[in-house]
């Protein structure tokens, strides 16, 4: 088991920036590929960014290009999602999960995702 607790949400404004934190507990995190998900009531969840077990590679999805950036430090069991120049249609509940990489490599595939966080809300007013 992977306990994933996500924090940092909150309500910004368009053009601002906020900085989401997912703090890992449980088996050996740095094994772990992770991803950061959002989803909107009454939509399906989206994929947003990935990071390798090492960080050493990502994946972004191309509506967060060139302003979300994701990345991990192994030896604090934490990934963060630097989000700048947030716009309205960001507004969503985050999730982080993880996996334990075989063949998908990256994923932007819910059902790939073995564990998740509860959630944080993030809200861009116009």
């Amino acid at each position: 088991q992977v306990q994933l607790v996500e924090s940092g949400g909150g309500l910004v404004q368009a053009g601002g920036s906020l900085r989401l934190t997912c703090t890992a507990s449980g088996r050996t995190f740095s094994n772990y590929a992770m991803g950061w998900f959002r989803q909107d009531p009454g939509k399906e969840r989206e994929f947003v960014a990935w990071i390798s077990p090492s960080g050493d590679e990502t994946d972004r999805v191309d509506s967060v290009k060139g302003r979300f950036t994701i990345s991990r430090d192994n030896a604090k069991n934490t990934v963060t999602l630097q989000m700048n120049s947030l716009k309205p249609e960001d507004t969503a509940v985050y999730y982080c999960a993880c996996y334990y990489p075989t063949t998908a490599w990256p994923s932007r595939v819910v059902s790939e995702y073995d564990f998740w966080g509860q959630g944080t809300q993030v809200t861009v007013s116009s």
